[in-house]
């Protein structure tokens, strides 16, 4: 994997190490800029305490390998995407952003069923 470890896709927000803000469907949040996951806890209605951290490739496919699921925004998966193609995992196109229904903005990704 080598640099692509190290190579940020995003960021993702908790309260605490157990508990990052994630989907209905309990996939963590990843956005593509700081602002994005502020508005996305906004929306929410997150109580202003969460941490935005940046998160990177490596971390990533270590929760992936552990089961844990993905739900990334557009341009946040446009940054994990060619990564992950690298590392052979059988991933979607950013392309199935075009066609995503009217009110959902995540394409979640777990290890086994994207």
């Amino acid at each position: 994997m080598g640099k692509r470890a190290n190579k940020a896709v995003g960021f993702f927000a908790f309260l605490s190490p157990n508990d990052v803000v994630c989907t209905d469907n309990g996939a963590c949040v990843i956005s593509g800029s700081k602002q994005a996951m502020e508005d996305y806890l906004s929306e929410l209605g997150a109580r202003g305490s969460e941490t935005i951290k940046k998160t990177r490739f490596g971390e990533i496919l270590q929760g992936l390998s552990l089961g844990a699921a993905y739900a990334f925004d557009e341009k946040s998966y446009k940054l994990f995407y060619p990564l992950a193609k690298a590392e052979r995992l059988d991933v979607t196109s950013p392309d199935v952003f075009i066609n995503i229904p009217q009110g959902d903005r995540f394409l979640t990704v777990k290890l086994g069923s994207n």
